[in-house]
């Protein structure tokens, strides 16, 4: 089967790779099982050297790189560079922090006894990354597990094969051994079998929810661990007392960088009754501000979403709702290029908006986003918690003690102030309800990724 990306940006191809065929995966689960064993007695400081290099290498192709994924999936040239600074800050946080909490956990050291528990690697990890971010989402897996002592293997979205080769390329330059990290261009039913294989120990998936819900399906019954990340349906509340002009700037940004097409961006708005009207002005004036044109042009600030699929189900949800009665803001005449069965999409925000309309309850993946007018907190609570989703959340006030109450009440596994659709590698990436489970980053990220092991030893 042949696997063709077709760019959002003119329609053409931009490469074409095939499939991977039955010997081929055969041969990369062998070389993983073989490499496994070796890969993990190697020490975590050596393991960090390598990790080092290899991202030093995909940072010297940056600019290569950012052209590649524009053309891949759309995002405006002068914006794709900056994904490869977010890669760089996850990974070498979490090279950093490996030697600390991959060490052994002592328990006791006495002339009696000897117990500690060791910090275990499971053995082959599965990767599957999206093209939304296709170099941010595929790190949060793969530096930890290999820094854990696993070896990987990248499934990567078909939108964007190239970025599993430039991986590839860059762990091999750093000097991996065969089978420690290696990839594989899969469709839907060799990666369902792939997900299956017992030699595969762990499966991180970023995507949709009918992805993961395939996962789970998949690893039913074997005992193998997933870790799972399927977007959001992320709310913000702005309460009266907040900089008004701070949140509208950070909150545009939120909902329509890289397009909306982000699993933490804003794609619900809740405005205190009393800055509602301040607020929706500015804000609209912001938007209107974006350029929507060839993402490789430089001056270019809206970019088109991933295909005209994705841009007319955005279309169809602003439809349906204006059709029951909310208000388009922006005259989407204002950005030419955007009609229908084009990539190219108007940014739009919605008010007069409730939570009968798709828009606010389904992920729309795309720019646009709903405000509603709320009279106070309890309101704003109980709203931004009815969502099937559960990533990330954010509160925008000046009073620190009410965002972290308000904080405390909401069913999300972030919770912002002042700041949305970021990550800290420090922090724990966690969702709840549809948008996944398992954690990623911070410290706890190793724990997923690794088994404990105890010892007890009795001094005869």
């Amino acid at each position: 089967m042949t696997i063709k990306i077709i760019s959002p940006v003119d329609g053409s191809i931009v490469a074409e790779r095939q499939t991977a065929s039955s010997a081929q995966i055969k041969s990369v689960l062998q070389n993983a099982l073989a490499a496994k064993n070796s890969w993990k007695s190697i020490a975590v400081s050596e393991r960090a050297k390598l990790c080092h290099k290899a991202i030093d290498n995909l940072l010297k192709d940056s600019e290569d790189i950012a052209r590649e994924i524009t053309w891949q999936m759309g995002r405006p040239v002068q914006y794709a560079s900056g994904e490869l600074h977010g890669l760089e800050e996850r990974a070498r946080y979490m090279i950093d922090i490996a030697i600390q909490e991959l060490d052994d956990i002592k328990i006791e050291d006495s002339e009696a006894f000897n117990c500690y528990i060791k910090r275990e690697a499971l053995g082959v990890v599965l990767t599957i990354a999206p093209w939304n971010y296709p170099y941010l989402t595929a790190i949060n897996s793969i530096v930890p597990a290999l820094m854990a002592g696993n070896c990987v293997i990248l499934k990567h979205s078909s939108q964007t094969l190239l970025c599993s080769e430039r991986f590839y390329q860059a762990f091999e330059q750093a000097g991996f051994n065969q089978g420690v990290f290696q990839y594989l261009h899969l469709d839907h039913q060799k990666t369902t079998a792939l997900v299956k294989n017992e030699i595969i120990n762990f499966v991180s998936f970023t995507g949709s929810v009918s992805g993961g819900e395939m996962i789970e399906k998949s690893i039913a019954g074997s005992f193998k661990g997933a870790g799972l990340e399927l977007g959001g349906k992320d709310p913000a509340y702005v309460r009266r007392d907040v900089d008004i002009d701070s949140a509208v700037k950070n909150l545009v940004d939120g909902a329509f960088f890289n397009s909306g097409q982000s699993c933490c961006g804003i794609e619900r708005i809740y405005l205190h009754k009393d800055i509602y009207d301040e607020f929706i002005k500015k804000y609209i004036n912001t938007v209107n501000q974006y350029v929507l044109g060839d993402p490789l042009d430089p001056t270019i600030t809206l970019g088109p979403v991933v295909n005209s699929k994705s841009a007319d189900y955005v279309r169809e949800q602003i439809k349906q709702a204006c059709n029951a009665g909310a208000v388009a803001c922006i005259d989407e005449k204002k950005f030419p290029l955007s009609k229908k069965g084009s990539a190219y999409l108007a940014p739009q925000v919605l008010t007069n908006v409730d939570h009968s309309m798709s828009v606010m309850q389904d992920e729309s993946f795309g720019p646009v986003v709903g405000i509603m007018k709320v009279n106070n907190d309890d309101e704003a609570i109980k709203l931004m918690n009815d969502s099937a989703f559960g990533l990330t959340a954010s509160v925008w006030t000046k009073d620190k003690e009410a965002a972290i109450n308000i904080g405390d009440q909401l069913q999300t596994g972030t919770v912002f102030m002042n700041r949305c659709d970021y990550l800290d590698p420090s922090l724990s990436w966690v969702g709840i309800k549809k948008s996944g489970r398992g954690c990623s980053l911070s410290a706890l990220g190793y724990q997923q990724l690794t088994r404990p092991k105890s010892f007890h030893l009795k001094t005869s």
